[in-house]
């Protein structure tokens, strides 16, 4: 997988070079939506890997194009994706890689993963450890002759490869838009293979709808924060450094976000039904949502959750005291 500055770079190229090539046969609807393109707020969330330093060259589909691949034990590329990979992992891959494993999360931090900030957003995430002192051998998790030993749990970008996912907000659009590309490296001979698809189909047969679904909380926050990081942050102030460490506890260990929301102020700070209190006791997939829904408030104020009215006519008295009319 290529990082994300140069995934940023090879999709923007591709925008230009896509919108140049088939502008003449797009019709009218299509022609709106490229321009519309040019404004799109950002971010990309792929899942391009790139271990051997080739460039990427990825190519525009939709999800009703066909492509050819297939990737099997008596491919002669057999596990040579597996090394080398730069597999951002996202929430919903934690958690189903920790059970898989039967460890509690803060566990699968410690043993598999190392920390990494999001290029674009500069927001704390977790990356899968690869083995070897430089980080290009063996994916911790394969084994040389069977390959995945976590196939059924495999994290989304290992499910999605070769296909990308992009994430875009089109310029006064309610919310993200996915689309997809095909991504062609040097190494892999999958493509040569006689296996014609659907992208969507494709999509179905990896299991990655479950996995977009969870996970759309937080490729949320990471394309508002791109936004923001290019102008400066909400308000030109830049995220505090507490307020990423939160991001991550509520992204990436799910027992922690736990913790803190029945062993803090969390409940009475915030308003919360009581029938979810309870469900948010064991729903993991639940808690994940919370946390989203909690981090997009505290990050940019969106009304993703409210505060409760006898917290929230506290604070107006304190703004009043600290902040009274015609002072300053």
């Amino acid at each position: 997988m290529s990082d994300d500055k140069k995934s940023l770079k090879d999709i923007d190229e591709l925008k230009k070079e896509t919108m140049l090539e088939h502008a003449n046969r797009l019709d009218e609807e299509d022609r709106a939506r490229r321009e519309a393109e040019k404004d799109m707020d950002m971010d990309i969330f792929d899942g391009v890997r790139s271990s051997d330093g080739n460039p990427v060259q990825p190519v525009k589909i939709k999800s009703t194009d066909n492509f050819c691949f297939n990737c099997h034990k008596g491919v002669s590329c057999w596990n040579v994706c597996c090394h080398g990979a730069d597999i951002t992992l996202t929430p919903f891959d934690i958690i189903r890689l920790s059970k898989n494993l039967t460890i509690k999360p803060a566990e699968f931090l410690q043993l598999f993963t190392i920390p990494a900030m999001w290029h674009g957003a500069d927001m704390p995430v977790a990356k899968l450890r690869m083995s070897g002192k430089d980080g290009k051998g063996a994916c911790v998790f394969m084994d040389e002759e069977e390959g995945c030993t976590v196939y059924e749990d495999r994290p989304v970008n290992c499910r999605y490869y070769p296909l990308g996912m992009a994430a875009v907000r089109m310029k006064g659009a309610e919310g993200p838009e996915d689309f997809f590309f095909l991504v062609k490296e040097d190494h892999c001979q999958g493509h040569e293979e006689p296996k014609d698809q659907s992208v969507g189909d494709f999509r179905k047969e990896q299991g990655v709808e479950a996995y977009d679904e969870q996970n759309r909380g937080w490729v949320e926050i990471l394309m508002k924060m791109s936004s923001w990081k290019v102008m400066g942050g909400p308000n030109g102030t830049v995220v505090p450094d507490k307020t990423k460490q939160m991001f991550f506890m509520a992204t990436t260990d799910v027992e922690m976000f736990r913790k803190f929301v029945f062993e803090s102020k969390f409940l009475t700070t915030y308003l919360i039904d009581p029938e979810l209190v309870e469900e948010l006791r064991t729903d993991d997939e639940l808690l994940l949502k919370l946390g989203f829904d909690w981090m997009k408030n505290v990050l940019s104020n969106d009304p993703t959750i409210k505060l409760r009215q006898e917290v929230l006519n506290d604070a107006i008295g304190k703004a009043r005291v600290d902040h009274p009319r015609g002072a300053g």
